[in-house]
């Protein structure tokens, strides 16, 4: 008996949903919803990016966290360094240390693979001299005035760019 009941029930069932998923199609097909779009205009972006620019600090970093950054970069292996987040693909900038200091450049794989050099440090005076100078708002690359991590290109300003706060996590780690 069940071995006929239970093709039945999961028969009636099966109907059921078509019968369910065919009318729902007839409906939408008489009365389409309008469909909003996800598509934001060059307006909305720049005003959304303008917002996101002014929340950024401007307090510049300081020469004591430029210098405690300078060592920990130089005892590290060649190839490791500040990375914004290790994911695939684009991951912001990082700051690299090389063979011969350090260097800023575009991340890309969680740290596999390194952009050519945006900027390069040899001595402790030079990049410290630099990187105490910047804030927040310059590394986004806003900052004209910093050509190092200054863009135009809108996709590229502050995308998982270094901060404050990236810097202090990467000084915070063991």
């Amino acid at each position: 008996m069940a071995a006929t009941v239970i093709p039945l029930i999961a028969l009636a069932v099966i109907v059921f949903v078509l019968w369910v998923a065919i009318r729902a199609n007839i409906e939408a097909r008489k009365t389409p919803h309008r469909v909003e779009s996800t598509t934001r205009t060059e307006a909305e972006r720049r005003r959304i990016a303008e917002s996101l620019r002014d929340a950024l600090s401007r307090k510049p970093l300081g020469a004591a966290l430029a210098e405690r950054l300078w060592r920990k970069l130089t005892n590290e292996m060649p190839g490791n360094g500040v990375i914004y987040d290790h994911h695939r693909d684009f991951c912001g900038q990082g700051l690299i240390r090389t063979e011969d200091g350090v260097m800023l450049a575009d991340v890309q794989d969680g740290g596999v693979y390194f952009g050519p050099p945006i900027a390069e440090w040899k001595t402790e005076e030079d990049f410290v001299a630099f990187l105490a100078r910047q804030s927040d708002f310059s590394m986004s690359g806003w900052d004209a005035g910093e050509p190092a991590f200054f863009t135009e290109d809108d996709w590229y300003r502050n995308n998982q760019r270094l901060t404050r706060a990236v810097l202090e996590r990467y000084l915070a780690r063991l």
